[in-house]
């Protein structure tokens, strides 16, 4: 995949050296060119979750988050499929829990969305083959996301007698209410234009560019100052849906004059008038 500016593919990619982290059994996570790669790596089940997935991915997320040395995060998945939702094994056993037991795993999984959804880091989805269920609330939580043309999505959910209820507050977000009556109801599948078109994807390419469009994303994700990128993440968060009233205007003036007198933007700011590269970018950008 070019995000590491290697050439290789997404399995080629195991060996390579991690971030300072535990070793994982459902994830593969390197790091080339302060870039981190998260593969979700159960390709026999099509990357579902699992309780173990969803712990440690929530851990990874929240570790790389941390991590002065890591400028984004690019989400992909090993094998056929981005993520192919729950695993029917994991929800056969939950179906014998005790409420409080159902209750418990499931705010595990609203953890891990709301984990990668408030990741300070920005987050990128590489989205291809099939993405059901719990993976289109992945790709939601990203900040961008760019799929292959091939890949194909479903609320799969209420084919099951389910409901997807974690992931609702961040695909309704992506895609709004209207379209999603249509697609947790029906639980039909959309190709990758159809959630371009709704807003859930931000671009899509043809499989063999689809690394080169997720590449040229990062090239312009890390001449931006890290900082700002975490304070802006936070300032959507905070007036997202909110009426432009005295308090969001005193709201937004407080956070830019904060800003304002950080040291980063010092730093931009004194790169921009003297016409070089900020302290942050890469030299080869």
């Amino acid at each position: 995949m070019a995000t590491t500016r290697t050439g290789k593919n997404p399995a080629e990619r195991v060996s390579e050296r991690r971030p300072s982290l535990s070793a994982y059994q459902t994830l593969e996570v390197t790091l080339r060119n302060a870039v981190a790669i998260v593969a979700l790596n159960r390709p026999k089940v099509h990357n579902a979750f699992n309780e173990e997935l969803i712990a440690e991915f929530t851990s990874a997320i929240s570790a790389l988050g941390a991590d002065d040395g890591v400028r984004a995060v690019v989400l992909i998945g090993a094998g056929e499929s981005f993520c192919a939702g729950a695993d029917l094994n994991w929800m056969k056993k939950m179906a014998g829990f005790s409420r409080a037991q159902n209750l418990a795993d499931a705010q595990r999984l609203a953890a891990m969305l709301a984990t990668l959804n408030e990741c300070p880091k920005p987050t990128v989805a590489r989205v291809h083959g099939s993405v059901f269920g719990g993976g289109v609330g992945l790709v939601a939580c990203c900040d961008i996301a760019i799929a292959e043309h091939s890949a194909t999505f479903a609320f799969s959910e209420a084919r099951l007698g389910l409901i997807p209820a974690t992931i609702s507050p961040y695909v309704i977000e992506a895609i709004g209410a209207r379209a999603a009556r249509r697609y947790f109801l029906s639980a039909e599948r959309f190709t990758a234009a159809e959630a371009y078109r709704l807003g859930l994807v931000h671009a899509i390419a043809p499989g063999a560019e689809l690394d080169a469009r997720v590449n040229e994303v990062l090239g312009f994700v890390v001449t931006a100052g890290p900082h700002a990128q975490a304070e802006c993440k936070r300032l959507i968060r905070a007036v997202a849906h909110r009426p432009v009233d005295a308090a969001v205007m005193a709201h937004t003036a407080r956070r830019i004059a904060s800003v304002r007198a950080s040291p980063e933007a010092k730093e931009g700011v004194g790169a921009f008038l003297g016409k070089r590269r900020a302290a942050w970018v890469p030299s080869g950008e």
